[in-house]
């Protein structure tokens, strides 16, 4: 009995010994369990094998992801297509697919973002041109009236001045403790460490503002494309507009990537022109219809989408200097 526990623990073949799979019992034949697909012949990895399996939990490197990308890069509309018509098989999930480039692109721009060149400004302030709206930390604990504490800015939106100072509405003037301390902390840094705090918070918290983000083009598209159904294989599902906008999110961050990457002008300027073609050509193949129709639902989900994105960047922006 002793001998045929050893066995049974052993990391050889000796799920190929016996006729039943480690794994759930079933009996087995053959290299794979018929009822679970794990192996029958048990070995621990090599380090190579052992990095690869990591690697395939998010993409699996084979021919499954370069026919991916190919399609991602080059054929708008092709994979969601693919998607709807059941040819899932052949291709990276949508979901899986999004994960990747979106934390690929966060991870590449923690390297290549520069907040000058972010942020925009002179390096310092200049005496005698123009003045500083710099919030101070006098000595007795309470924030200095800067000129937004004047009146001289505007006191209901939130903004950077020219000091890289963060400036809340006057509606949140009773925050709490802890938030207002490490707001007041923020604007006593340096120019170029504010900077540097705003960055990296931003890089932070944006992967979580995008995931947020995706479900709202999802839901922007149903509203667009509510009507008769004149067009018999125009999705129609809310699911189905969420694949739409994971492979075209995709393909944002696989080109900001690039952008990122990429120090010569005339191929940014190549990236950003092929980026508006995609993504008007890839509306027109999905959605199908005319192209004055795509143009024009196009344009109101710019107008839309570029809102929505210009409120998770302040809220970015906010969770930065006060969660950073």
């Amino acid at each position: 009995m002793t001998e045929a526990l050893e066995q049974a623990c052993s990391p050889g073949d000796a799920g190929q010994a016996g006729s039943r799979c480690r794994n759930c019992g079933a009996s087995v034949a053959d290299a794979f369990c018929p009822h679970c697909g794990q192996e029958t012949a048990l070995r621990l990895p090599t380090l190579r094998e052992f990095l690869r399996e990591a690697a395939g939990r998010y993409v699996a490197f084979d021919g499954r992801f370069w026919r991916t990308i190919s399609a991602l890069l080059i054929r708008p509309g092709f994979l969601t297509r693919e998607y709807l018509a059941g040819r899932r098989r052949r291709y990276i999930r949508p979901a899986r697919l999004y994960l990747v480039a979106t934390l690929i692109f966060f991870a590449v721009s923690r390297f290549f973002v520069e907040p000058a060149g972010l942020l925009a400004g002179n390096e310092a302030a200049v005496p005698g041109q123009g003045k500083s709206t710099r919030t101070e930390q006098p000595q007795d604990g309470k924030s200095a009236t800067g000129p937004a504490a004047k009146g001289e800015g505007d006191a209901s939106v939130f903004y950077l001045d020219d000091d890289v100072s963060l400036h809340l509405p006057a509606a949140m003037g009773g925050a709490a403790p802890l938030l207002e301390k490490r707001w007041q902390r923020f604007n006593a840094m340096s120019r170029s460490d504010k900077k540097e705090h705003v960055i990296a918070g931003m890089l932070r918290y944006g992967p979580y503002a995008m995931f947020a983000l995706l479900p709202a083009f999802a839901l922007l598209l149903k509203i667009l494309y509510l009507g008769r159904r004149r067009y018999p294989l125009r999705p129609r599902l809310y699911g189905e507009h969420m694949v739409f906008a994971a492979h075209n999110h995709a393909f944002l961050f696989a080109a900001g990537t690039a952008m990122l990457l990429v120090h010569a002008g005339v191929v940014k300027t190549a990236i950003l022109g092929w980026v508006c073609v995609y993504l008007l050509w890839s509306m027109h193949e999905v959605y199908r219809g005319s192209w004055g129709g795509a143009v024009a639902r196009s344009m109101v989900l710019f107008v839309a989408y570029s809102a929505m994105v210009g409120a998770a960047t302040v809220g970015l922006l906010v969770a930065a200097v006060l969660l950073g």
